[in-house]
């Protein structure tokens, strides 16, 4: 009687748990890169890395070591953000020795006067709209200051000039970006 007890508990439990699911407990969680849903870390699920965050400097030891730097402010509930990851991603490997990458969460940024931050603050150079991409040459110059999605290329230009590279339609193509799937891209030799 007391197996049989279990058993029938069993069986309850379980069919409990599959129309929870069914009417929609599960459903919520899904998202995916067109939708504006929080579903983890941008970079490791949709750029394929997740060595950008966190940072491996903050952006007052990147100005004290007079390196450049690309900073992003984004957030992991954003579609925008979420699709731009992925070109973040594409630059660390061209520039990622050379420059310093500092993604910022931009609900971390304190919402006050903007004149109240200092250079060295993320605070200091945040529009409050994501993404927005500011490049600082080793000086700390704001050599680009973009809100919204940029194309890879149109970051590469201002991080050859902050280089001192060579532009695109000069230099030696050996390399090329192709996609790997929706998501991701990496560079492969050309054939």
């Amino acid at each position: 009687m007391m197996q049989q007890f279990r058993q029938w508990r069993r069986w309850l439990v379980l069919g409990m748990a599959v129309m929870l699911c069914w009417l929609g407990g599960a459903g919520t969680a899904w998202a995916g890169l067109n939708d504006d849903r929080y579903d983890g870390n941008i970079f490791a699920l949709y750029a394929g890395n997740g060595s950008l965050v966190p940072p491996r400097v903050t952006l007052a030891q990147s100005l004290r070591q007079k390196k450049p730097t690309l900073l992003v402010f984004y957030v992991d509930d954003s579609s925008d953000c979420k699709q731009f990851s992925s070109v973040i991603s594409q630059l660390q490997a061209p520039y990622g020795r050379a420059a310093n990458f500092v993604p910022v969460m931009a609900d971390s940024v304190p919402r006050q006067d903007q004149d109240s931050f200092a250079p060295t603050e993320p605070g200091y150079y945040f529009e409050g709209s994501v993404p927005q991409t500011v490049v600082l040459d080793e000086a700390g110059t704001v050599r680009l200051n973009e809100t919204g999605m940029i194309s890879y290329e149109a970051i590469d230009d201002v991080m050859r000039d902050v280089f001192d590279l060579l532009p695109r339609s000069k230099s030696e193509e050996l390399r090329r970006r192709r996609p790997i799937n929706e998501l991701n891209t990496e560079l492969v030799e050309e054939s």
